[in-house]
């Protein structure tokens, strides 16, 4: 028997082991989503049943049905996406250029800069709320999505900044020096030779910027009360009252509010995936 078939059972064991534990991480990550699902598929009655229902005896879409009748719940949705979509599109594209001058110029103070960009995240939030209210109040900005967008640029900046900046950093300057030999202008050979090569990165920015807006409920809830310029994580918030949390609603708005996230990284997978690899190969 060679060493090679004697380790032949050892590699087959390591296989099942990996399959096992893969099979086991995918089953804790998915059933969260799952239960979420079911939940708001079953009747209100059977949600506390005991033991668990796993499947509900009867699928109504009744949660749904209040979700959008009652609590004008498209409207937080319609909130949702433009808050989302224009503080994402804006800190991107400050993101790109502000990344490049980091990544491509030397100039007194860059060190320094980037320093207050990474302490910048490392202060809480809380600590700042209440000035940034007063400032808020004295610029007429509460109750408007156009303040809420405007937080939210001003806190993803600096690590969007930074984000694009290591990305500058993996694309070769001899590109961008061949593109001026060639008679291009340095925006000209930026627009037209870096930025395709950085279109991975650009959708990494953009989908965490979409994210962090999509989510975040602690600015939204303190700087929006208005019924009409309500977003998902406030009106979400709204299902829990001091004696009561409608689980049912609350599961068929975490539904909704999860689909556009999927659309969002089905549409750019392509670029995450090329980024990643792009990351492994140069790293």
């Amino acid at each position: 028997m060679t060493a090679e078939t004697s380790r032949a059972p050892l590699r087959r064991l390591a296989t099942a082991a990996k399959a096992v534990v893969l099979a086991a991480w995918l089953l804790i990550t998915v059933f969260p989503l799952y239960w979420i699902v079911v939940t708001s598929l079953k009747p209100q009655p059977e949600i506390f049943t005991v033991p668990l229902r796993y499947w509900p005896s009867k699928v109504t879409f009744e949660h749904y049905e209040e979700l959008f009748s009652f609590a004008d719940f498209g409207t937080y949705l319609l909130n949702s996406l433009l808050v989302s979509l224009v503080s994402a599109g804006v800190v991107t594209a400050i993101g790109v250029l502000g990344g490049y001058t980091l990544a491509r110029f030397a100039f007194p103070g860059r060190g320094a800069l980037m320093l207050a960009f990474l302490v910048t995240q490392m202060i809480p939030l809380f600590i700042a709320l209440g000035p940034l209210y007063l400032l808020m109040s004295d610029l007429d900005l509460l109750n408007r999505l156009a303040g809420l967008m405007l937080v939210y640029v001003a806190m993803l900046v600096p690590f969007s900044t930074i984000i694009m900046r290591g990305f500058y950093e993996r694309v070769p300057v001899a590109l961008e020096e061949a593109a001026q030999v060639d008679g291009a202008s340095r925006l000209a050979a930026m627009v037209r030779v870096v930025i395709p090569v950085m279109l991975p990165g650009i959708a990494a920015t953009f989908i965490f910027a979409f994210v962090q807006c999509w989510n975040e409920l602690f600015l939204a809830i303190t700087f929006i009360d208005s019924e009409d310029a309500k977003t998902i994580p406030v009106a979400m918030n709204s299902f829990i009252t001091q004696y009561d949390i409608d689980w049912g609603s609350m599961a068929a708005a975490t539904v909704v509010s999860v689909l556009p996230t999927l659309v969002l990284f089905a549409a750019v997978r392509r670029y995450i995936v090329e980024g990643l690899t792009a990351s492994a190969v140069k790293g």
